[in-house]
């Protein structure tokens, strides 16, 4: 079982900045999980509410914002730092040489962000790090796209829900992995994934029960806020 950082290390540093990336790699984790959106001018930004209001000082859509307008604000004031908000690129740049497993989330649920799929794809073939990367979403539409036009990259379907045999589902739309809320885990759900050849990542795991379920249903990736309360160093 694999452990990746929820947007870097958010339980101990700012979510989804350099600083909470370089946090997780601190303790060690097999990935990151992230969300990336554009700005106004087009730049794949990381961040993961649609608004900023939230995790910067700033107040606003973050596609209202170009990039040279969004590094002026401050995502890390709830920690009492400067972090800026960084691009795929920047992280990308900055884990060069690390084959670490990359879970990008596209956020495409309220704003659709036209051609951020293949921005996405692009920057991953890049820097060459697509046969370790996940492209996630719970926009299935978005994944579908991935699947028709880059077959090669993997994908993950979010779901916070109960849906029926999910294995079949993403079996018929051809995606690799389910990505449930752990609440959704079960021995069933992992057993008829395996089966077909996909693999389960689940999500936000932050507790030590929540941790004991998700292992004893035999899951493939787990995502937390905490990475340091379950890395055995």
């Amino acid at each position: 079982m694999k452990i990746l950082g929820h947007r870097g290390a958010a339980g101990t540093s700012p979510e989804n900045t350099l600083l909470s990336f370089a946090k997780a790699l601190e303790f060690g984790v097999d990935g990151l999980e992230f969300d990336v959106q554009l700005s106004k001018d087009g730049e794949v930004v990381i961040c993961h509410d649609e608004r900023v209001d939230r995790t910067s000082d700033g107040v606003g859509w973050v596609n209202d914002f170009t990039l040279k307008e969004l590094k002026k604000l401050n995502f890390g004031v709830g920690f009492g730092v400067f972090a800026p908000i960084p691009t795929l690129a920047e992280l990308l740049e900055m884990l060069k040489a690390r084959p670490l497993i990359l879970n990008v989330e596209i956020k495409t649920g309220l704003i659709e962000y036209p051609g951020i799929v293949d921005k996405v794809v692009g920057l991953l073939e890049k820097h060459q790090v697509t046969h370790h990367s996940i492209i996630s979403s719970f926009e299935h539409k978005t994944i579908v796209e991935v699947i028709r036009n880059y077959p090669h990259v993997k994908t993950g379907l979010l779901y916070d829900c109960g849906p029926i045999s999910p294995w079949l589902y993403a079996q018929n739309l051809g995606a690799n992995h389910l990505h449930p809320h752990y609440a959704f885990v079960n021995p069933e759900l992992v057993r008829e994934s395996h089966v077909r050849s996909l693999n389960v990542h689940t999500w936000t795991v932050d507790e030590t029960w929540e941790m004991e379920c998700v292992m004893n249903s035999g899951v493939d990736i787990v995502i937390t806020n905490h990475p340091e309360r379950f890395i055995l160093r």
